[in-house]
């Protein structure tokens, strides 16, 4: 009764719910701060664990084993909870707006959306390409199209992916994986199914080492995968000659020309307008400059993780194993401001394991130089690492 009664000094928002400020959240509910009324908004009740998606496209885990439920996790932070979408920042006065007209003040805000794949620039990838993110779109576009090949496993199907990056990868491949084992159940041949993977870049997976990007080349050709490196999406329109079926022609700008029936973007991230309409500082992609201590180096209310935030100091990829490793600091520093205490720095390491699941039960090590071939007992222990992570957020 006393935390109800006691009076409420400042008001802390979180915008968003990502792998940063679930841990947040997590650790506000194992040490509530008195007078701090703590607020979620959030566009979706439940967000995607990253390490686990390709695992579940793959046909490995249900969508609860790989999706944190932000109810139950707000409740256990005694955090008011909307599910709202952010459209727009004052401030000046410190309030954020929601599409629907709700109005939220606060003292600190903190901010962890993530990113969006840039399909801006593209003819028709708005239109007729599959984002990425938001993942709970793609998903209804992928348990769409598994129960479309289970219905007519006969009829062959051409899947595009654009962006060879290590999340265009791990979808190709567990994709692939996935509607194999439909054909392979429903007695189809294998061949029905062709995925072709589109790269700007001469490489796949640029931000990693080149003993990786051999082995992945690798894998994907003798998968069948077929690898377009060095071309560039330019055009995407839908072939209306054909009644039968959905079909697309892709146009590079090498002139490469290919028909798909489906096609899923997975491109360089980007973020959205409103950040830096908002008067954040922001990188050339909109995302938020952030120092040391996670906080905006324009605006010290406002605090960013995960790939919405780039470090000014300590420029990281986009992956998920960042924004895991923000949460803990970007805790302690909210308290920190919070009781008016000097915040923190964090420095991210640069090195770390990767593990990169190929689709078919078995997974890549990589760290720094080092790089261990597929194999199974690294799929169980990329596994392990990712249960023993969502069952920090299970509640009864």
């Amino acid at each position: 009764m006393q935390q109800k009664l006691q009076p409420i000094v400042k008001d802390l928002v979180l915008i968003g719910g990502g792998h940063s400020h679930a841990i947040v959240l997590r650790m506000f509910g194992m040490k509530l701060l008195p007078g701090v009324r703590l607020t979620l908004i959030t566009a979706a009740k439940n967000t995607a664990y990253s390490g686990m998606l390709p695992g579940h496209i793959a046909g490995f885990y249900s969508h609860d084993e790989c999706h944190i439920d932000l109810r139950p996790l707000a409740n256990f932070a005694q955090a008011q909870l909307y599910i709202e979408t952010v459209v727009a920042l004052d401030l000046e006065n410190n309030k954020v707006l929601c599409a629907n007209g709700l109005v939220v003040d606060f003292d600190v805000l903190s901010i962890d959306i993530g990113s969006t794949p840039a399909t801006v620039s593209v003819s028709g990838a708005a239109e007729y390409a599959i984002a990425a993110k938001p993942v709970s779109q793609l998903l209804e576009h992928w348990y769409e199209l598994i129960e479309a090949v289970g219905k007519n496993p006969q009829e062959s199907i051409s899947i595009a992916i654009a962006g060879g990056g290590a999340g265009g990868v791990e979808l190709a491949l567990s994709m692939q994986s996935h509607l194999h084992q439909i054909l392979r159940q429903t007695q189809q041949p294998i061949q029905n199914l062709e995925i072709h993977l589109f790269q700007r870049d001469t490489e796949l997976m640029p931000n990693y080492h080149s003993s990786v990007r051999h082995q992945i080349q690798q894998i994907l050709t003798e998968r069948g995968i077929k690898i377009h490196l060095g071309e560039t999406v330019c055009n995407i329109a839908p072939i209306t000659h054909r009644e039968t079926k959905e079909i697309f022609e892709i146009k590079c700008e090498s002139g490469l020309t290919v028909e798909c029936n489906k096609i899923f973007w997975v491109t360089q991230a980007s973020a959205p307008e409103w950040l830096k309409i908002a008067g954040l500082g922001t990188d050339e992609q909109g995302f938020i400059l952030v120092e040391d201590t996670l906080q905006s180096q324009t605006h010290p209310q406002v605090f960013a993780a995960g790939d919405i935030a780039t470090m000014v100091n300590h420029p990281r990829p986009k992956a998920g194993v960042f924004a895991v490793r923000q949460g803990k600091p970007l805790f302690e520093n909210l308290q920190r401001i919070l009781l008016g205490k000097s915040l923190k720095p964090y420095k991210p390491q640069k090195q770390y394991l990767s593990l990169i699941g190929t689709g078919d039960g078995r997974a890549i090590a990589t760290r720094g130089v080092i790089t261990l071939p597929p194999h199974k007992l690294l799929w169980r222990y990329k596994d392990w690492i990712d249960r023993s992570f969502m069952e920090r957020f299970r509640f009864e």
